[in-house]
């Protein structure tokens, strides 16, 4: 059938993609898009646009094979450094040793390609978002058709329960209402019009005659011209933004690749000094290569991987138990990072659920506050009445949430909606829609009938000609109640008003919806918010003692945003400035980095918008978290440096481009996590320092015993036990080690900071020469003195040392006696079976011959202890000597703790 209504003179086409749609006249629109709106595009227009237009269908990402994302993880220097000692390893004979590096680093590829397949993930769940199904209106015939068959210009039908399938211009509405949390993070479901919006600059919140992409119709239907599909929808807009290589290595990451690579170079160049100056002494060349090697195994930390592995799982493991759930493991570790933590405000700071704040009745300057009279209870009533909720199985209400909060509040009040409706029957409505901004429900009375209305107060307080007081109506202060209406709104509540009139019979239909709501007697005013969750208060407060800055990222509107923010303690004023999302579009990169850090509260944001905010952040070497749940929020989580959705109320798409995921949707559990967080790199740094010194022994020990005209002190098998047992299991056990004192009362590390700050490297270099001018004082008074064991007892002290030494930095300031032998038993049961295994290696026979060990006397076994001890006592000073150092209030922020 042709296409031949009048508002399709000219060839079918569509405007320009990014139009403003929302600014434009509908009728405009459906004729540059040549189509009759109650005729809808011919079946052959559809095929040529589709051809034009593509499938409506987010853009699909090509995913790497697994062959590829495997070949990736191998492209670490460090990994590669690991693979040559294996290789090393297995030349010398040290198979076992060879085993272990090989098993470390296949078991990091395989977390490393568990990670990389998870991240292709968000972009799927995004595309599973898309509506399956649209009720369409083609060649004059309603039809249902899959969805990615949409093309612009055609006619969609919705009705309550329906996904919007594409981006829809209104042309026609019925009381249609959409929940857009999913596109814009907020709960309260929007009233759809059909009219022009006046302005140039709207949010997306805010355009009423719109209906987006993967919104859902709760409640009438209506009508609308598909103005976008596929990635021109602001779905689409979305996807795109998720589809950018937004990969950012974690500090832990950083860390350890530049630290791989200096540990690597410095070693090779000094296992190279030590062949040449073995040589040029006499020695055999073959035994130096043989020592040489095997020092560089032994000193390259190739346990280190596997320790933060074992760190991280760890305290992932843990962090379940208090419901936050880890999707990558190195953001366990980035939380102690952590100097930002951008927030969405609905559904994480707040409960996502609207409540009555107050309710006012009788006169203007009502506080609101005390038990509920005859006046409150009449404007109660009112909200009951004209109130669509319906009661569930379950005790909620089935109901948009200002409904249900209108109902929750009248129930408090001792009026129940379900015995007032049996009471009260409906008997006539007319209805809200987004232009009167108001609904009127008609009751049936003992005599007559009584209307009760609700709605905005600038559109029922100039239809009321007297108010409610003691029961009776009395005389109105229209201005009085308009200025207490504007007072609550800038506060951040929704307002609504209440207003009734009786009538002896029920107004006739040819008399309009004017005249039954007129001369109406006003009741009062209800402020509704979306409450602050009760934890969040505090664990702001706790952010902020920790060093880290809160900030409320939103699409509500500002004065709201405000409100909010300042009953959380994000600002102290409640006037505290908010930047809009109108306020960011005026804004270059440059002027944003400039506004960031003094800037605690956003409002209006778009999902682009938010980027901005993150980028900008990290422009200046801040470390972003980004929490929410929304698909708004999911290109920020993706782009920050760790995502935290919601596992309750979030999304599938947030959740898959997030870090980690909150299993109760709770704020405070991200002030648990940044704990934790901080303890695993405390334990990181721990090991580090262990392992390290330990191998700095062992170099000094051999590079220096040729200088002083002393022997080889090692075989190439004593290095690599030391290595097997002091970095295996104490290493390992390093993992438990509680949190040190105060953790959270000190900044977070810059993310820049190195892994060597606060005295490492000179600790390492320091104790590791005190324990090779240990080794090679034995070994001077052992040949000194005839003692033909004088390489075991070297062997002994340079691993009873290095237990020690492990047992002294258990705390970086804490001395052992205070934190007790007890507090972390794993590593004590790693010692003690380290200190056995040394044994076995000198008093079991048979071990003797493999291990080229002598059995010690009870004088050369007690000079080995006491050598060993003075490693652990010097360490302790070490501390002590820190201690003392720290400034006053150090002390007194520790000791509140």
């Amino acid at each position: 059938m042709p296409n031949d209504h009048p508002l399709a003179p000219h060839p079918p086409g569509s405007p320009a993609p990014g139009s403003h749609w929302h600014l434009r006249d509908a009728l405009a629109l459906a004729r540059e898009h040549g189509v009759n709106p109650e005729h809808g595009l011919p079946e052959h227009e559809v095929a040529q646009r589709a051809l034009q237009h593509g499938p409506n269908e987010l853009p699909s990402q090509g995913r790497r094979s697994l062959w590829a994302m495997l070949l990736e993880q191998f492209s670490d220097f460090m990994i590669l450094v690991l693979l040559a000692a294996a290789v090393i390893s297995g030349v010398v004979g040290d198979r076992v040793d060879a085993l272990v590096i090989v098993t470390i680093v296949l078991l990091n590829a395989g977390v490393g390609l568990v990670q990389a397949w998870r991240a292709d993930q968000a972009l799927a769940a995004l595309q599973r978002l898309a509506a399956s199904q649209a009720t369409v209106l083609r060649g004059g015939q309603i039809q249902q058709v899959a969805a990615q068959g949409l093309v612009p210009g055609d006619i969609v039908l919705l009705e309550a329960g329906n996904q919007v399938p594409a981006d829809l211009r209104l042309l026609q509405i019925a009381q249609l209402k959409v929940d857009e949390s999913v596109l814009t993070g907020e709960s309260v479901t929007v009233d759809k019009h059909a009219g022009v919006l006046s302005g140039a600059v709207h949010a997306l919140g805010d355009r009423l005659n719109m209906a987006f992409k993967g919104t859902t119709a709760t409640h009438g239907r209506g009508r609308g011209l598909v103005v976008a599909t596929g990635v021109a929808t602001e779905l689409g807009k979305v996807a795109s933004l998720l589809d950018q290589d937004t990969n950012r290595s974690t500090p832990l990451q950083l860390r350890l690749a530049a630290f791989g690579k200096r540990v690597a170079l410095a070693v090779m160049g000094i296992c190279a000094v030590i062949f040449v100056v073995g040589v040029l002494r006499g020695e055999s060349p073959l035994q130096m290569v043989l020592v040489a090697i095997s020092l560089a195994v032994a000193a390259i930390p190739e346990a280190l991987p596997a320790v933060v592995t074992v760190l991280l799982a760890l305290g992932a493991r843990k962090m379940v138990s208090f419901n936050a759930l880890i999707r990558r493991l190195p953001s366990v570790e980035t939380l102690g990072s952590v100097t930002y933590i951008c927030s969405d405000k609905t559904g994480t700071l707040t409960q996502n659920r609207m409540q009555a704040e107050c309710v006012l009745a009788g006169d203007p300057g009502d506080a609101g506050s005390g038990p509920p009279d005859a006046d409150h209870l009449e404007l109660l009533r009112a909200a009951a009445l004209c109130n669509d909720a319906t009661p569930s199985p379950e005790g909620a209400w089935l109901a948009d949430p200002t409904e249900a909060a209108l109902a929750d509040v009248a129930g408090r009040a001792g009026l129940d909606k379900v015995a007032l409706d049996a009471q009260w029957p409906r008997v006539h409505e007319l209805p809200f829609d987004a232009v009167r901004k108001r609904m009127t429900t008609f009751h049936g009375a003992v005599r007559g009938y009584v209307a009760y209305t609700k709605g905005a107060p600038e559109s029922v307080l100039p239809l009321c000609t007297s108010g409610w007081q003691h029961g009776a109506p009395a005389p109105l202060d229209t201005d009085a109640w308009m200025a207490r209406a504007e007072q609550l709104a800038g506060q951040g509540l929704r307002v609504l008003a209440m207003a009734r009139r009786s009538h002896d019979h029920l107004p006739e239909a040819a008399s309009g919806v004017a005249a039954a709501e007129q001369d109406l007697c006003f009741l009062g005013l209800v402020g509704l918010m979306d409450p602050p969750r009760a934890e969040a208060a505090a664990a702001v407060r706790d952010c902020m003692a920790a060093g880290i800055t809160p900030v409320m990222i939103t699409g509500d509107h500002p004065a709201t945003a405000r409100a909010i923010a300042h009953r959380l303690g994000l600002v102290a004023d409640a006037q505290a400035p908010v930047l809009t999302g109108d306020d960011l579009a005026t804004l270059d990169d440059e002027a944003l980095m400039e506004r960031v850090h003094q800037v605690r509260v956003y409002a209006r944001v778009d999902p682009a918008q938010k980027i901005r905010i993150v980028q900008a952040l990290q422009a200046r070497g801040e470390f972003v978290a980004m929490t929410g749940d929304g698909v708004n929020d999911a290109p920020a989580l993706k782009r920050a440096d760790i995502g935290v959705a919601m596992g309750l109320g979030g999304t599938d798409v947030a959740r898959e481009a997030s870090s980690l995921v909150l299993l109760d949707d709770n704020f405070a559990t991200i002030v648990a996590a940044v704990r934790e967080g901080r303890r695993i790199y405390d334990n990181i740094r721990k090991f580090v320092r262990y392992a390290m010194t330990g191998n700095s022994g062992e170099v000094w020990t051999i590079f220096l015993a040729p200088l002083l005209l002393l022997p080889i002190p090692l075989l190439p098998i004593h290095i690599l036990w030391v290595n097997l047992v002091t970095d295996g299991l104490p290493g390992l056990a390093l993992a438990t080690e509680p949190a040190e004192r105060g953790i959270m009362q000190r900044p977070p590390r810059p993310p820049t900071e190195s892994l060597f700050a606060h005295g490492m490297w000179q600790h390492i270099l320091g104790i590791g020469l005190l324990l090779a001018g240990l080794c090679l004082g034995v070994q001077a008074w052992a040949i000194s003195t005839g003692h033909t064991s004088w390489q075991t007892m070297v062997f002994t002290v340079l691993t009873l040392g290095q237990m020690a030494h492990v047992m002294g930095i258990r705390s970086e300031q804490e001395p052992l006696w205070r934190i007790g032998l007890a507090s972390n038993r794993p590593l004590l049961g790693a010692v003690l079976l380290t200190f056995a295994l040394q044994m076995a290696t000198i008093y079991v026979p048979l071990l003797n011959p493999i291990f080229k060990t002598q059995p010690l006397s009870l004088l050369e076994l007690s000079v080995c202890l006491v050598a060993a001890t003075v490693v652990w006592v010097v360490t302790e000073l070490e501390k002590t000597w820190r201690r003392a150092r720290r400034r006053p209030d150090d002390h007194v922020a520790m000791d509140a703790v």
